[in-house]
């Protein structure tokens, strides 16, 4: 039903969460990430409470792999659900409940984890691990890569209907939040498609939003 990765750039300490689904609308219900705290998936039968529960017990100064556990023994169901997280020291962390579906892996690797269910094999999340790490440049370019890395090994066991990018730097919002919420096509390239658009712009929308006087024109017909 779902893969996806949750990372860290450490040269940047932006976090990121990239992941696809047969599901509808997956980013919206299962990506979270929180400037200088860390990123979480929480996925599988999905409980959306649980990705802001586990960043906020990081945020109070616990570890992934503490967050984790601390929501796995404090939530309902936990059988039922999978959660991958990392902090701001790089630790990560990941639960997948005994009722995880279908085939279900994940993978650890340094500043990432990947994991997913209802996969085509085994290997898929070690796959997406090896093409972040073996990815340069921005952090986005490298979960995009990744997620595609996941894709060309096999991906989900059907097919994919939804994707999404979630990435958050030094101010208190995301700022990339892209979404592919159901195409008959293949999602990722959708999200792939849409970073390559928006990368260029982060800055300028980050701009507007601090100090729109300093901020460029949008370009468009009738901004003057």
């Amino acid at each position: 039903m779902t893969f996806s990765l949750v990372a860290r750039c450490s040269k940047t300490g932006m976090f990121g969460v990239a992941i696809s689904s047969s599901s509808p609308a997956v980013a919206s219900r299962c990506a979270y990430t929180r400037s200088g705290v860390g990123a979480v998936a929480s996925q599988n039968v999905t409980d959306p409470t649980l990705g802001p529960k586990t960043l906020d017990y990081i945020q109070k100064g616990l570890s992934a792999k503490q967050a984790v556990e601390e929501v796995k023994h404090n939530s309902q169901f936990p059988e039922y659900r999978q959660i991958l997280a990392i902090d701001k020291n790089g630790q990560t962390a990941n639960h997948s409940g005994a009722n995880s579906l279908g085939i279900w892996a994940d993978c650890t690797g340094k500043n990432v984890i990947s994991a997913g269910n209802l996969l085509a094999n085994e290997s898929v999340p070690k796959k997406i691990v090896y093409g972040f790490e073996n990815e340069t440049g921005h952090l986005g370019d490298r979960l995009i890569s990744a997620l595609k890395s996941g894709l060309n090994a096999g991906g989900e066991a059907g097919p994919l209907h939804s994707a999404g990018l979630q990435i958050c730097d030094d101010v208190s919002w995301p700022v990339v939040d892209l979404r592919c919420d159901w195409t008959e096509g293949c999602p990722i390239e959708a999200i792939s498609n849409a970073w390559d658009i928006y990368k260029p712009q982060i800055q300028d929308y980050v701009q507007r939003a601090l100090d729109p006087r300093e901020a460029p024109s949008y370009g468009v017909p009738g901004d003057y």
